[in-house]
């Protein structure tokens, strides 16, 4: 039997730590491709709290290691941030942040250094109450998801061969049980002009006219697109206006918009790009319609592109991974928690919606903290989340691995066309 009460009073009790650990992480700047830092504070914490193995691979992620059992298990925190914006809107330093008996304020304070603070020290509750099994939980410090979510499980799948039964994915999920996300993709689109003088724009081609129209269209296709009863309704908002001109005297001989895309159920790459380039206005205008990349080098140095196309996922209710974290919640806290999902995207995308691997989200903060100024977090949850994490690898050992489907679907794939 699973001591579920001794739990949840050791990671109450490690909470001073779990605070101090966090805002230890806060302190140090850590946008996309700049986390070298907050890594290398990540491994004294996990090497202080009796991780078995830490590496840190040629992308930079950290993987920390617990146990060495036959069934792998992972938990995932990405540990770069957004930046802070304007400094103007924020009543506390985003990097001194600020502390109180309920709360912790700081840049990525939700989104989402709690949930790796809490990974860290539910690796010390298993170790000091010996909750290990026949499992080897791999707790996850991953780089770059700001900029391009779901490249650092491409590069942990892919090259280093690390494929887990099942990966909580950390963020913030105000401590209810997520089982999937809408996708989204970044979209390019190019109309082209000629330039001639500005006192005489009838000699040339305004491509930013061109692009006038589209913006319309583009507005109209948003308010038309398709919905889900779980995911909710795809989305497009134009994000991005660029453009090029030989001067302010001049028209402009080129112009592009990006597009942030999120994509429900059923909807994909092809299906997305096809509905934009179907608009009259796109047609009329000869514009080139396409998917951004993402080229952009780590810390370390390592580059691993990929396209900006990030798939939709979500799995069914009654997943074994669903049942082990609800049984979980149950036995620690005597009651039951909402079963839903994210509105933004997170590491999921590569995990279940590129390579088949069940995720399931349970995270301290809240998704509304994300990206926002004076960015904040809850100890009460901080504690929830380390005491769930301490109490899953054990209980899904136990009742729920000879359950798992030797595939498990993603949902989001049936078609709503």
């Amino acid at each position: 039997m699973i001591d579920f009460a001794q739990i949840v009073k050791a990671a109450e009790q490690y909470q001073p730590q779990i605070s101090r650990f966090l805002r230890d992480l806060i302190a140090i700047p850590s946008e996309s491709a700049e986390e070298g830092r907050v890594v290398q504070r990540i491994k004294q914490e996990m090497e202080a709290v009796g991780f078995d193995r830490i590496e840190i691979d040629p992308m930079g992620n950290i993987l920390g290691y617990v146990g060495h059992g036959k069934h792998l298990i992972a938990m995932d925190a990405h540990i770069d941030t957004v930046g802070v914006g304007n400094p103007k809107l924020w009543e506390y330093d985003p990097y001194q942040g600020y502390e109180d008996e309920e709360i912790i304020v700081g840049r990525g304070a939700s989104d989402q250094t709690g949930g790796m603070a809490a990974m860290v020290y539910a690796a010390k509750i298993i170790k000091d109450l010996k909750l290990e099994d026949d499992y080897t939980l791999l707790v996850v410090g991953s780089v770059q998801e700001e900029d391009c979510d779901g490249l650092c499980w491409q590069y942990i799948i892919q090259e280093a061969g690390i494929r887990p039964e099942f990966v909580v994915i950390t963020e913030p999920t105000s401590c209810n049980i997520y089982r999937g996300q809408r996708g989204r993709m970044e979209i390019r689109i190019t109309t082209q002009g000629v330039s001639c003088h500005g006192s005489a724009p009838e000699r040339g081609e305004n491509a930013i006219y061109k692009m006038a129209p589209i913006l319309l269209e583009l507005r109209a296709l948003h308010e038309n697109l398709k919905g889900h009863a779980f995911l909710g309704k795809g989305s497009l908002t134009v994000s991005e206006v660029f453009f090029t001109s030989p001067s302010r005297c001049a028209v402009a001989d080129s112009c592009w918009i990006s597009v942030d895309r999120r994509l429900t159920a059923g909807e994909d790459l092809e299906y997305a790009l096809g509905q934009i380039r179907n608009l009259p206005a796109v047609k009329a205008a000869g514009a080139e319609v396409s998917l951004y990349g993402y080229e952009r080098a780590s810390y370390t140095g390592l580059v691993y592109p990929t396209e900006s196309y990030f798939p939709t996922w979500f799995i069914e209710e009654d997943h074994p991974v669903c049942a082990a974290l609800l049984d979980a919640y149950h036995g620690l806290f005597q009651s039951k928690p909402l079963l839903d999902k994210w509105t933004f995207s997170t590491n999921g995308v590569s995990i279940m919606g590129k390579y088949g691997i069940p995720c399931i989200g349970f995270g301290p903060g809240h998704e509304d903290q994300a990206h926002a100024p004076n960015e904040r977090t809850w100890k009460s949850e901080l504690v929830k989340a380390a005491a769930m994490y301490a109490a899953i690898p054990m209980l899904f050992v136990r009742k729920y691995a000879d359950q798992m489907p030797q595939v498990t679907a993603n949902l989001a794939e049936k078609p709503v066309r």
